[in-house]
């Protein structure tokens, strides 16, 4: 399918309607869906449902598509992201034409009479679109995990080491039950695990970065680091609250790694380009993978400087690991932590930096820590999406290519400043 420029022109000639109405399509659309489909509730997160977040995102990504229907390459970032994530959740080619289908008739709703023929023939052309570029995407990943990993869908793990890593964060150790060998990751990206939730009746899945450095030959383990989240607007984390209750030797059913936010530690153009890793609390899990990748044998030396903020010394995550790393590679890590709060047992120098402060990284050294005198410093962020994309400010304020600098984003529409 194709779209003629009547079509392109009608679609972009939406986006202002998309800006007024985009959030009642779109949770008209999700209502609507769900209830004629309540098999998609094993998909869909119901707690995004319930906060309003999941029909937020897709009005904007939405309003982007008719945005940029004349340039998609624009969007192509914003593409591997959402495919990484249907991947990740294990979306199916046929479920495109059913989110279609319901996509039209919400926009319908919505809109009244002012949805004309024209404008319907055009959106359901432009979806149709959008939809190849995706199930073709998707396609290639799906093939590419099942060719070379020898990996389809869910597969079943068990929990075999469970560890606390702070008062809310808990490291869980996951192994196949069927006893193959895992493959290799990328340092920073995700795994999808399942579970059933009994409130509910139906399956929910969330992402959650893998926090442990891959191997080389292949892996026995997989290590996720999850925070029991409170959530928001009365809605606990489901998923977080559930995995914090499970004891060793339960299971539950995990899909094969995803995402586009990573650093390749075997990419040798990279030697000597320092690596800046910022997060704030839980947003620590991929920078562990990623610091400890930076650290293996027969990697490229690059300099690493550890950057992290936290309520307080007993929220945060991996502190005497941190610690452990810089005492043995002094010469190539530093850390920098901010604390909110800090206790009597907490020593300056050592469990903290900068204290009773959110964190600024004016307070730091900029050539030392921030390392930007060296144009090719390349910055991780991971964090809530409104501290990565304030972080990402800062930095570009402080002279840094915005290029250089890569936020970890789960949600799958689009941010502020991107």
């Amino acid at each position: 399918m194709t779209l003629t420029d009547a079509q392109v022109s009608i679609v972009k000639s939406t986006a202002p309607v998309l800006k007024q109405h985009g959030e009642a399509i779109t949770t008209v659309f999700y209502h609507d869906l769900i209830t004629e489909n309540p098999s998609l509730k094993n998909i869909f997160s119901l707690t995004s449902q319930a906060t309003g977040a999941q029909p937020r995102a897709l009005a904007q990504a939405v309003l982007a598509y008719a945005t940029y229907i004349d340039n998609l390459s624009a969007l192509s970032e914003a593409v591997a992201r959402i495919a990484h994530k249907h991947v990740s959740l294990q979306v199916e080619p046929a479920q495109y034409a059913i989110v279609g289908q319901y996509l039209i008739q919400a926009i319908g709703k919505v809109l009244g009479d002012a949805a004309t023929p024209e404008i319907v023939d055009a959106w359901t052309a432009a979806y149709g679109v959008l939809a190849k570029v995706f199930i073709g995407v998707e396609g290639g990943m799906y093939e590419e995990n099942e060719k070379k990993d020898h990996w389809k869908g869910w597969r079943k793990f068990r929990i075999a080491r469970k560890v606390e890593e702070s008062s809310s964060i808990s490291s869980f150790y996951l192994r196949p039950v069927d006893g193959v060998t895992l493959p290799k990751y990328l340092p920073g990206q995700y795994v999808s695990v399942q579970v059933a939730v009994p409130q509910l009746g139906y399956l929910q899945s969330r992402q959650y970065s893998l926090s442990e450095a891959p191997k080389e030959g292949g892996m026995e383990e997989y290590r996720i680091s999850v925070k029991r989240e409170e959530g928001e607007t009365g809605a606990p984390g489901l998923v977080s609250n559930l995995l914090h209750g499970m004891q060793e030797g339960e299971e539950v059913e995990v899909s094969h790694p995803q995402g586009e936010f990573f650093l390749d530690p075997a990419d040798a153009s990279k030697e000597g380009v320092p690596a800046v890793l910022i997060s704030v609390g839980v947003g620590a899990t991929p920078m562990m993978a990623i610091l400890k990748s930076l650290l293996q044998e027969n990697v490229k030396r690059r300099p690493v400087s550890w950057i992290h903020a936290s309520k307080s010394s007993s929220t945060q995550p991996f502190g005497e690991e941190v610690r452990r790393i810089v005492k043995e590679h002094p010469e190539q890590v530093s850390a920098h932590v901010f604390l909110k709060t800090v206790s009597g047992t907490d020593q300056a120098g050592v469990h903290y930096d900068f204290a009773d402060t959110r964190m600024d990284l004016t307070k730091l050294d900029g050539e030392r820590d921030l390392h930007l005198a060296d144009k090719r410093t390349e910055y991780y962020i991971c964090g809530p999406e409104t501290f990565m994309v304030e972080i990402r400010k800062v930095l570009v304020g402080l002279g840094v290519d915005k290029s250089k600098v890569h936020l970890e984003l789960f949600a799958t529409g689009f941010v502020a400043d991107e």
